[in-house]
């Protein structure tokens, strides 16, 4: 058994590199989508979101008007606040995944993709609130796989994801610039990494470092497992 963080900065490439993992047998879970999925009306974080930033981030239907948040929160400095609201669930809840993935196969690779696994260190470490329980990273992640790019392509990544052009590309970059400059820089994280994938566009290249990382993954997770036998 082997718990893995894979983090990488927007546009980094880790959506690639997870699903190759998933492709080679890795248990794989997405961060956003428990995100989303905790965000969505009817859950505790999504009333909470409401409660702190009001009413003007919903739709009339009541469902959460995503861009409207993200502005507020980017724009307005109120990113930690935000991340203070989205962070313990969704960590709670990646737990109750991997509990559920070991008792199936006690010798898996449970992988959890997100942006943001060095930013929730760095936050609960400076925050006095309940987000402190998990400020100890080891304690939720044996391993962590940071992908890297330069940030130039990483803006044109994500630009072309949104499909941004004319005038909606220059409000793309901005925004993008901005999301990266709440994020830790890629030299700081990959000097606390396990693991560093470099992903500068080559895919080949990216998927042969991956099959690499696969090998030993799988041994580390057969290291662990006899470890556990043997208490």
């Amino acid at each position: 058994m082997l718990r893995v963080g894979l983090t990488g900065g927007l546009g980094s490439g880790k959506s690639t590199v997870a699903q190759f993992l998933r492709e080679l047998g890795a248990h794989v879970i997405e961060s956003d989508e428990l995100g989303r999925t905790l965000m969505e009306p009817g859950q505790e974080v999504y009333a909470e979101i409401l409660r702190r930033f009001g009413p003007e981030v919903a739709f009339p239907d009541g469902r959460l008007n995503r861009a409207r948040l993200a502005e507020i929160a980017f724009n307005g400095g109120r990113v930690k606040e935000l991340n203070a609201i989205v962070h313990p669930a969704v960590i709670e809840a990646q737990a109750r995944w991997m509990r559920q993935v070991f008792a199936r196969d006690p010798a898996a690779v449970a992988v959890v993709v997100s942006a943001l696994i060095f930013e929730v260190e760095r936050d609960a470490r400076e925050s006095a609130s309940a987000m402190s329980v998990f400020a100890d990273l080891r304690k939720r992640i044996n391993r962590v796989v940071l992908v890297t790019a330069p940030d130039d392509l990483k803006i044109a990544r994500y630009v072309a994801r949104l499909g941004a052009d004319g005038a909606n590309r220059e409000k793309t970059v901005a925004d993008a610039r901005s999301r990266l400059a709440h994020q830790i820089p890629d030299a700081e994280k990959a000097a606390r990494a396990d693991y560093v994938i470099e992903n500068n566009g080559d895919l080949a290249g990216l998927r042969r470092q991956v099959e690499n990382l696969w090998q030993r993954l799988r041994a580390e997770s057969n290291e662990f497992l006899t470890r556990e036998l043997l208490k």
